[in-house]
């Protein structure tokens, strides 16, 4: 496997967050500064950010090690790695 075949763990906890509604975009990849959100790090990788649509305030925990069943969210799988 290649280095860019696996998501770079960003960190081995999640972004828990209040959001307001709206579109927002999860970096996939691990590469972003602007964690859990993509800024672009993902050019020249095979990820690409997902898109998240909140429809009302809440709370969430986005996932930073890139590896949840669950993406975007956290799914307790950083305990694992």
């Amino acid at each position: 496997m290649g280095m860019d075949d696996q998501p770079t763990i960003a960190d081995k906890k999640p972004a828990v967050m209040k959001l307001e509604p709206g579109d927002y975009w999860w970096c996939a990849c691990g590469k972003s500064v602007n964690q859990p959100f993509c800024d672009g790090s993902h050019k020249g990788t095979g990820f690409g950010p997902q898109k998240v649509t909140i429809d009302e305030e809440k709370t969430v925990a986005f996932c930073n090690c890139k590896h949840s069943a669950n993406q975007p969210f956290c799914d307790g799988t950083h305990a694992k790695l």
